[in-house]
């Protein structure tokens, strides 16, 4: 699982010197699939809540398509949803509470809406989605998409949870984004109910089969 062929494109591990690359495609990819920079005060803040995390916590199933030697895309994420939340409320929130204090008025801001989520990580314990304990997040620049590259890296995060004990992922989309859904569907995920779900649409699927 180290590396897999694509034309000139292979995927392979993530390597520390790979985070500034995945913090970059992260921001370029955070509004609804678009470009996000410039939309918060720090381009960091949604990388800091949507890539750093699995990044630090769990390394070892965060994986990047690399294009000679520059990072176009990655899958990261976790087989074990609740014990990502635990990590995050016990290392990843101390680690950035220099740049994140925790807040002390309901938000009023779009930064303070997505900081209060930050200080939220139990946001991702839905019961609902108990039966599906991994998840991911996947985002690829606009020239690597429509390859199947996309499929691949998804592919590769499956078996890896898989090995990891996770028998089911879900994924929390943007409803609002229409293409992302379309992909997910092709892969076989299915729609998961879940009460107010807000501007998210929840799926899931096996890791294997």
């Amino acid at each position: 699982m180290d590396s897999t062929p694509l034309g000139q494109q292979v995927i392979r591990r993530y390597r520390h010197e790979d985070h500034d690359a995945v913090y970059d495609i992260c921001v370029r990819t955070a509004d609804a699939g678009g470009d996000a920079r410039g939309k918060y005060a720090s381009d960091d803040l949604m990388p800091d809540l949507f890539a750093g995390p699995y990044l630090h916590l769990e390394p070892e199933l965060a994986f990047v398509l690399a294009q000679g030697e520059r990072v176009v895309g990655y899958v990261i994420g976790t087989a074990d949803t609740p014990a990502f939340v635990r990590a995050y409320r016990e290392q990843w929130i101390p680690r950035l509470a220099h740049r994140y204090p925790a807040p002390t008025r309901p938000p009023r801001t779009p930064d303070e809406e997505m900081i209060a989520q930050h200080h939220r990580p139990e946001r991702m314990l839905l019961p609902q989605l108990a039966d599906h304990p991994a998840h991911l997040h996947i985002d690829l620049l606009p020239e690597a998409q429509g390859a199947g590259h996309g499929r691949r890296l998804v592919e590769t995060f499956l078996a890896a949870a898989a090995q990891a004990g996770a028998g089911a992922l879900h994924v929390g989309m943007v409803t609002a984004n229409v293409r992302a859904r379309g992909f997910y569907d092709r892969l076989g995920f299915q729609e998961i109910p879940v009460p107010d779900p807000g501007p998210i649409t929840y799926l899931g699927r096996p890791t294997s089969g």
